[in-house]
């Protein structure tokens, strides 16, 4: 398997923000969208080969039960089905970040296993790639995150929660593109559009490190 970076942090987004979690970061994505802030995941990527075992040998000595499988797109990784089934079989609690372009169903049921799912508004230019059938898939413990650049990015997260009833069903947040949008404007926008069950999210690790630190 293609291993961008593996390291120990906490999570900075997400349902266990500030929890510590292994990080495996996966080469590859089949998204391109110009606000990316991992693109040395899929642009000269340097990465080292790992099998399932040797990945799974790393994440034991790191003694903490939070996992995150991120990229890129680490649901397009050779081998990853059978990584998720063995650390599933382990105990592990898996996050599976993925970009909403790809059909999760393979992933769904297994032990363990949490998603936070993305969704790409106008800005991202890739929304007609998402895959709006995964969120029948969702529930309590999973996320669908929406990275807002601009005003037209939250009305369609707005627009995408309210249609799939999104606040009902799962958790979705928005989450601000980072030096783009006002945080203030963010909350307006949802006392504006009583968007309740819906979380403003910041990536709390890019205000402990500088916003462009690897390997946390």
């Amino acid at each position: 398997m293609k291993v961008i970076e593996k390291f120990l942090s906490i999570n900075g987004e997400g349902l266990k923000s500030g929890e510590l979690a292994v990080f495996i970061r996966f080469m590859g994505c089949n998204l391109r969208c110009p606000y990316c802030d991992t693109k040395y995941s899929y642009i000269n990527p340097k990465y080292e080969e790992l099998s399932i075992d040797e990945i799974v040998e790393y994440i034991k000595s790191c003694n903490v039960f939070n996992v995150t499988l991120t990229g890129g797109e680490p649901l397009l990784q050779d081998g990853i089905y059978d990584l998720i089934i063995k650390l599933s079989n382990l105990g592990y609690r898996i996050e599976l970040e993925t970009n909403g372009a790809i059909d999760i169903k393979k992933y769904v049921g297994i032990k363990g296993v949490v998603f936070t799912l993305d969704y790409k508004g106008p800005s991202s230019l890739m929304e007609d790639k998402m895959i709006l059938d995964n969120y029948k898939y969702l529930g309590k413990n999973d996320v669908v995150k929406f990275v807002c650049g601009d005003i037209n990015d939250l009305n369609r997260a707005k627009e995408i929660i309210l249609k799939y009833h999104l606040n009902e069903i799962t958790n979705p947040f928005l989450s601000p593109m980072y030096g783009e949008i006002s945080l203030p404007l963010m909350v307006d926008f949802m006392k504006d559009n009583n968007l309740c069950n819906t979380r403003l999210q910041i990536q709390i690790h890019k205000i402990i490190w500088d916003k462009d630190k690897r390997g946390v």
